[in-house]
């Protein structure tokens, strides 16, 4: 199983290698399909083989040597229950994406699958890495092909959108990079004999702790880079150009699988990493949810063109996987993990299927439609269902991940308060609001243009690319358990373990040294120098 997770990785990047030496168009489509549905069909077994019994072992793990001799920087690859459901998104989404873009591009087609294949590499690398570098290697392999996604196949003002979100992430991963190698130069000093080391079973040692100053600071670098990946309000200008530029297979890579990097990284890195520190921002980064649920839903309801309307509902979404993850409950963190897979799966369709539309009517404005179900019954079928699912409606899958999201905040004694999950809630009549008055005014009234009249209903290539997502968003709606139980055990362990690492107060050698705004957020009271601790002056030093 170990050769075979390492397989399903590093398959994509190979057949990304044979494009460039096949010379048909067609034939580079056709060997592309088969290469990503290969790796779906390689990747079940690691799913059917996933033992629900061990907790805290990341399975099918690979480790090799330390790539250099003073740094223990080592190749290690895995999965667990935070990490599987997302890889097998991955790999259940790249033929879908290869099928949405079958038409539609048709200039220089070798470099445009050959960069969705190399994306899909790093998508999968990111998932599976078990050490921080190479989990930053691999984050930083798909930063490529995104850009020339955009760049090359995007839309007018494609290098505008480009640049921007290059810079935006450049600016945040490269704090990061920072902050990662002061944690591997402190974790080799606590726990590895003085040697640099990245290695996420050591980062996670019970020895392995951070002051608060130190937590503080490194929480704050690296909470960055993922705020912008993610993205959460104010850091997410970029998402909305970059989706409105990018071409279709672009737009559901970045919803399906890109975003997700960001919400994943807060819980296999952020949060861990820095227990005092999520616990004492929480709050913060609970409010930022919020207001993007809110933020995103109002200005999605006064967008003219369909695509960036529906780029704004991510934001919305995102808000509630990030008031999820830090409500700091089994059932909240559940719903963010599923929440996660079903964004990816309603938003990715929404977005194949605005795509379907602009390759027939070369619009997108919401105007230039009305009335067109009575010429497309089928897409009619499949936006509804689509639509249906963003808006969280009760069985189909947009419904759970908001339900258990809304819950456990609701119950959260780190947030202390049930009005992050009232304001929350207001977020999804709004999307109820802005996305059926959209579905109304492009499928529905009377046919006032001529262009629409002559709109043919999907084909068989678009019908098959659909109803596979279709499937899973009913599935997931009716019978969620099949999906949560895979991440169940894990997401209690991660809080469990999390909460314990979570050192007390007066235990903390450098409270001293906290500026006064931190030690209101973790709660220090004002006379806690002059009581009595034990003595910390060798940990000083």
């Amino acid at each position: 199983m170990e050769l075979l997770l390492n397989f399903v990785i590093y398959l994509p990047i190979v057949g990304a290698l044979f494009l460039f030496f096949i010379k048909s168009e067609e034939a580079i489509r056709w060997f592309s399909l088969v290469v990503t549905l290969g790796v779906f069909i390689l990747s079940l077994p690691l799913l059917f083989a996933f033992d629900l019994s061990l907790t805290g072992t990341p399975q099918y793990m690979s480790v090799t040597e330390p790539f250099l001799s003073d740094w223990d920087v080592k190749y290690i690859v895995g999965l667990d229950g935070i990490s599987l459901l997302l890889f097998m998104l991955t790999t259940f989404m790249a033929p879908i994406v290869i099928l949405s873009s079958w038409k539609s591009i048709t200039r220089h087609v070798a470099g445009f699958y050959g960069m969705l294949l190399v994306l899909q590499t790093g998508s999968l690398g990111v998932f599976a890495s078990l050490d921080l570098f190479m989990f930053y290697i691999f984050f930083e392999l798909t930063q490529i092909p995104m850009f020339f996604l955009i760049g090359i196949w995007g839309g007018k003002d494609r290098i505008y959108a480009t640049v921007k979100f290059f810079v935006y992430t450049l600016v945040g991963w490269l704090l990061m990079l920072v902050a990662l190698i002061y944690v591997g130069y402190a974790a080799g000093n606590m726990v590895n004999d003085g040697v640099f080391t990245t290695d996420w079973k050591l980062l996670t040692d019970p020895a392995f702790q951070l002051g608060l100053v130190e937590q503080t600071w490194l929480f704050l670098a690296f909470g960055f880079a993922f705020c912008i990946k993610i993205p959460i309000f104010p850091f997410h200008s970029w998402l909305p150009l970059a989706h409105t530029e990018a071409p279709t297979a672009g737009s559901v890579v970045l919803a399906a699988i890109a975003l997700k990097m960001g919400t994943y990284a807060v819980l296999r890195y952020l949060i861990p990493l820095f227990p005092n520190s999520a616990i004492a921002f929480a709050p913060m980064f609970a409010v930022l949810g919020v207001i993007g649920i809110i933020y995103g839903a109002l200005v999605a309801m006064v967008q003219k063109d369909v695509k960036k309307l529906i780029a704004y509902s991510s934001i919305s979404h995102l808000g509630f996987v990030v008031l999820g993850m830090f409500a700091f409950t089994t059932t909240a963190a559940q719903g963010a993990i599923i929440q996660m897979v079903n964004h990816g799966l309603s938003t990715g369709a929404l977005f194949i299927i605005i795509g379907m539309l602009y390759e027939r009517r070369h619009t997108r404005m919401i105007s230039d439609f009305g009335g067109i179900a009575k010429m497309m019954p089928v897409f009619t079928v499949m936006f509804m269902l689509a639509t249906l699912a963003s808006i969280g409606l009760p069985g189909l899958n947009g419904f759970v991940g908001e339900f258990l999201i809304l819950l456990g905040s609701f119950n959260s004694e780190v947030l202390g308060s049930v009005w992050y999950t009232v304001f929350a809630a207001s977020g999804v009549i709004l999307a109820a609001g802005y996305m059926l008055w959209m579905f109304q005014r492009v499928m529905f009234g009377p046919l006032k243009h001529e262009e629409n009249k002559k709109l043919k209903d999907l084909n068989a290539r678009e019908i098959g690319l659909l109803v596979p997502l279709m499937v899973f968003i009913i599935w997931i709606g009716i019978r969620p358990t099949d999906f949560t139980k895979y991440s169940e055990a894990e997401v209690t362990n991660l809080l469990q373990v999390t909460q314990e690492r979570a050192k007390t107060i007066s235990e903390d050698a450098f409270v001293q040294d906290l500026p006064d705004w931190t030690k209101r957020l973790y709660q220090i009271p004002d006379d806690f120098l002059t009581q009595d601790h034990p003595d910390h002056s060798e940990c000083d030093e």
